[in-house]
């Protein structure tokens, strides 16, 4: 084989790379919440304020975690349908770790439910919508 050969294939290994490192800092600084707008983007200085009132549902994940993936548009859904009832949020435990160790987080993804301040509902790994949905109605 000659070098005219290996040229295209070089050029699309270098063009995917872009394009997956593109989507990676995407992911890594909006939490992945290009589907719904609903979706709160929680920081170690921001959970506090927003747990204190009503009930908040918040999905702690990490932008490597596979299950996390799958997980992430039941919870663009959830915060769809919620909307106005249920304040809907990410946390990216990787850049939030002290809210992580706060919170005591061992696996994720992992989904708490707060309801003033107080954790009335904890979910870890993957679980179908219909589980965080009874959840929920169970607090409206």
């Amino acid at each position: 084989m000659n070098i005219y050969f290996w040229i295209p294939i070089g050029i699309l290994v270098v063009l995917f790379a872009v394009t997956v490192y593109r989507k990676y800092r995407l992911v890594k600084n909006t939490g992945v919440t290009l589907e719904n707008d609903h979706v709160t983007i929680l920081t170690d200085s921001s959970f506090e304020d927003m747990i204190d009132e009503g009930i908040t549902l918040i999905d702690f994940w990490a932008p490597w975690c596979s299950p996390c993936k799958i997980l992430g548009p039941v919870i663009n859904e959830l915060a769809g349908e919620y909307e106005g009832k249920v304040k809907v949020c990410k946390l990216d435990v990787d850049d939030n770790g002290k809210t992580a160790r706060d919170m005591k987080i061992r696996g994720i993804p992992t989904v708490m439910i707060f309801q003033d301040g107080v954790i009335v509902g904890h979910f870890v790994g993957v679980k179908p919508k219909s589980v965080y949905k009874n959840a929920l109605k169970k607090l409206l």
